[in-house]
């Protein structure tokens, strides 16, 4: 299968893993800067590889490589431009998060994307945790019972030194804050988990710390469940002096689960009521990470390629990446007016927020 991949920036890398280990063609790299290009390959011992064609405009990539999959990993500000001109040329999309910056952008992805037949796969790669995946299948074998509640907190920190590697990251257009863009895997987790229906969000945002940013630097929200169960989120980057966990609770009347490490990558704690010799495996999981990101990409490219190939869709799909988007919008939109948010969530965008903080 012909991919070509558009944006070599931090988060390229995992791409190019997930592509290599699952043998597809990289035809195409495509970046702004032509160094970002040349590196990336280099990383991967690429750089020699003359089959490997480089651009700076997607659009010419497009027209004369015509991929079958594209991967997404621009700055947030122009994914769903890029994204619906994927869809426009009938190319599957892997959509780094979130897959748009606005409810409009992002219902516009699904709508084109029925329309034309194409996939788009939005990469909430920790769904593929083990972790993770572990909690999804008690939970769909209803062992924890009847959701009570439960919570995800992601304390890590960013310091300058990050922000300035680049000028978008922090910019309402473009990223967002830390909620938008390092805490929206998590709160991918804790909606998906929790059954999607969301009837209210009551958020407040912050700027603490990072005063040459327009966007928060921490946020902290309660969310109503249609379900019934309640549950919190809280995002920030200002923990000193690293990074120190990304957590999940859930708790149901037969079932208590913490999902723990750096990145949901461990399983702390472990308890149902009907435990079987099983779940001794479980009690104590860890899965081994070389960073943050995990190492959820190959198999979240593993199973679009299926996806493609079977005609279905995708584990993770447009409509995860809106629901994803739209919980941390709402959040936004709480904070700006002071007030609940209900669900769902219509014509509100990132850029909304300009000018909520002191710059």
């Amino acid at each position: 299968m012909k991919y070509a991949l558009i944006g070599c920036g931090r988060i390229a890398t995992n791409h190019i893993k997930a592509v290599l280990n699952n043998d597809l063609t990289l035809a195409a790299v495509c970046d702004v800067d032509p160094a970002h290009m040349e590196s990336l390959l280099a990383k991967h011992d690429l750089q020699k590889d003359a089959s490997i064609r480089r651009y700076t405009d997607y659009q010419n990539m497009l027209e004369e490589v015509n991929p079958e999959l594209v991967g997404i990993a621009t700055e947030s500000g122009i994914h769903a431009e890029i994204a619906l001109n994927c869809i426009d040329h009938g190319v599957h999309c892997i959509i780094e998060k979130p897959i748009a910056m606005s409810m409009a952008d992002a219902d516009e992805i699904i709508r084109r994307a029925e329309e034309k037949k194409v996939k788009v796969a939005a990469c909430h790669q920790n769904r593929f945790n083990l972790a993770v995946q572990e909690t999804r299948k008690a939970l769909e074998a209803g062992r924890f019972g009847r959701l009570s509640h439960g919570s995800i907190h992601v304390r890590w920190n960013r310091n300058e030194d990050y922000y300035a590697q680049a000028p978008w990251r922090g910019k309402w257009a473009l990223d967002g804050g830390a909620l938008m863009n390092q805490c929206i895997h998590g709160i991918d987790l804790l909606r998906w988990m929790f059954g999607d229906e969301v009837e209210e969000v009551y958020g407040a945002t912050r700027q603490q710390f990072h005063r040459y940013l327009e966007a928060e630097d921490v946020g902290m929200a309660v969310v109503k469940f249609k379900n019934g169960a309640i549950a919190t989120i809280e995002g920030t980057t200002n923990v000193y002096p690293r990074n120190l966990e990304e957590t999940l609770y859930l708790f149901g009347e037969k079932g208590t689960v913490k999902i723990g490490g750096k990145s949901t990558n461990n399983i702390d704690v472990w308890d149902f009521s009907d435990e079987t010799g099983e779940d001794v495996s479980n009690k104590h999981l860890q899965e081994v990470t070389s960073n943050v990101y995990g190492n959820g990409h190959t198999s979240l490219y593993a199973d679009m390629i299926e996806a493609i190939r079977e005609d279905r869709k995708p584990y993770v799909d447009a409509v995860a990446g809106r629901n994803a988007l739209e919980m941390v919008l709402a959040i936004y939109r709480s904070q700006k007016e002071g007030a609940p948010v209900r669900l769902p969530l219509k014509n509100f965008k990132s850029e909304d927020m300009t000018g909520e903080f002191h710059v």
